[in-house]
């Protein structure tokens, strides 16, 4: 009896080990891509497709890019260590004040919900060593190396590695090949609509992009440009999002500069009078050079005279003339 115990006790530490060196068996390790490119990920050996991408820098993805994609797929990026316990909980409807037990059966009823809930790092270490697989024992390896991902790298390469090596179309890699493809631009030339556009399209490249059946895609990119307006709106894991409304919201609108009042050519249109203004007759010009009251002669001619109007229809009669200047009072 003794000896069956110590069988089962040698058998059982071996397991431990070596399902720790399977959480933590991933080669290279995390930290070597603080300064290093991998020529293909595991995802890009998965498609069966040779792939050929340029690694840019972070630099070279505008900060509306960036914010785009962080707004569509972590918006708590920055201050998670990995892993985004609140969108875990909010993903599988935990209850805390329920009692472990019912909180590890609830985990396993929903666990397919945990998809959702993916942060960034958690994306990138599935791209680089793992599969898209939903096996629960992946996720849990998933996990442990995000954790190792945040120990290993700072948030910045975190993001610059997943922008240059995240799936958005058939053969299309990494978001500068994506600008290229779907709107023949680099990044830094992207509109707004075209960034959201993109970061709408991470959750479900293959299904829906800007070039293929893009209806579910068009949605959540109006999700995504409300988030980024201020609109607070939830943006919801790719599994539940069709039955998010879409709110309505006012991006501002920043007029244009008109180019003629830049080079000071605008012309003013000049108003006509329908009728001709009499000409000064030489004998009551002013010589005196006190022109008002030469124009106002020529304003109030001495005759009445029918004018017509621009059809060749008969006006109004002109009023009489008045004598200028007026008699003076009694």
């Amino acid at each position: 009896m003794g000896r069956k115990r110590k069988a089962v006790g040698r058998a059982l530490s071996r397991l431990s080990v070596l399902a720790v060196a399977w959480l933590f068996g991933v080669w290279p390790p995390p930290v070597w891509w603080r300064t290093h490119w991998p020529s293909q990920t595991a995802m890009m050996r998965l498609r069966g497709n040779v792939v050929t991408y340029r690694p840019s820098a972070l630099d070279e993805f505008p900060t509306v890019l960036q914010r785009m994609v962080v707004i569509g797929e972590d918006s708590r990026f920055r201050t998670h260590h990995g892993l985004d316990f609140e969108e875990i909980q909010e993903a599988l409807g935990l209850d805390r004040s329920a009692g472990v037990g019912q909180m590890v059966r609830t985990i396993w009823k929903r666990r397919d919900r945990l998809r959702g809930a993916s942060t960034i790092t958690q994306q990138l270490a599935k791209n680089l060593y793992l599969s898209p697989s939903r096996n629960p024992l992946r996720k849990v390896k998933e996990a442990v190396t995000s954790l190792r991902f945040e120990l290993a790298l700072p948030k910045d390469r975190i993001l610059e590695l997943y922008c240059n090596l995240v799936e958005l179309g058939p053969g299309v890699w990494g978001l500068s090949a994506a600008s290229a493809h779907y709107f023949n631009t680099s990044p830094s030339q992207l509109t707004e609509a075209q960034a959201a556009a993109l970061a709408a399209t991470l959750p479900f490249p293959l299904s829906s992009n800007p070039s293929y059946r893009s209806t579910r895609m068009q949605h959540r990119r109006d999700l995504i440009l409300a988030r980024y307006h201020g609109v607070d709106v939830y943006i919801p894991p790719e599994e539940d999002f069709d039955s998010v409304p879409i709110p309505q919201f006012l991006p501002p609108i920043v007029p244009p500069v008109i180019d003629s009042l830049i080079q000071d050519t605008l012309t003013i249109p000049v108003p006509t009078l329908d009728t001709a203004v009499t000409p000064i007759p030489d004998s009551l010009r002013d010589t005196t050079g006190d022109s008002t009251k030469a124009q106002g002669r020529a304003l109030n001619p001495p005759t009445a005279t029918a004018s017509r109007g621009p059809d060749n229809s008969p006006g109004r009669p002109n009023p009489p003339a008045r004598s200028w200047p007026p008699a003076p009072a009694p």
